[in-house]
């Protein structure tokens, strides 16, 4: 693999800057990789990210709740749901007290859909994932919880 220096054909003025630059190609290469592997499945990183939440609340949520937890904040979470809604994977409620509050729920087909995603395992059978050691792993995600603002 290819250093960042190369990859951008740049030179950095500091390490601090070649930092910044490596996180935020490397994080644009793990996007692509992450809709590439999700697209068997049919939907994209939001609407899993949807799903999940749902499944780990284990009951109802509200719209808010779900935006509030989302790891990308901005798409719209109507237009998600939409899709998710029409494809039969979550349910949308209102509240009876208030028409305002809007509660998502995940279908029986969409803990399916994650439950057949979680079986493929297809996060950590990725070669790159080989490269680097569970320690490792846990060192470089304690330095991002460091660094994030």
């Amino acid at each position: 693999m290819a250093k960042i220096d190369e990859e951008v054909k740049t030179n950095f003025t500091n390490n601090r800057q070649r930092f910044m630059v490596n996180l935020i190609y490397t994080s644009n290469c793990f996007q692509k990789m992450y809709v590439d592997l999700l697209k068997p499945y049919g939907i994209s990183p939001q609407q899993f990210n949807i799903l999940r939440i749902l499944r780990g609340a284990g009951a109802e949520v509200t719209m808010n709740t779900i935006k509030a937890l989302m790891v990308d904040k901005s798409p719209s979470l109507t237009r998600l749901s939409d899709k998710l809604i029409h494809k039969g994977l979550i349910e949308r409620r209102r509240s009876g007290n208030d028409r305002r509050v809007v509660y998502l729920v995940v279908s029986e087909q969409g803990l399916k859909l994650l439950k057949k995603i979680d079986d493929d395992d297809i996060f950590t059978k990725q070669d790159f994932m080989s490269l680097i050691t569970e320690k490792e792993a846990k060192l470089f995600s304690d330095l991002l919880d460091k660094i994030r603002p």
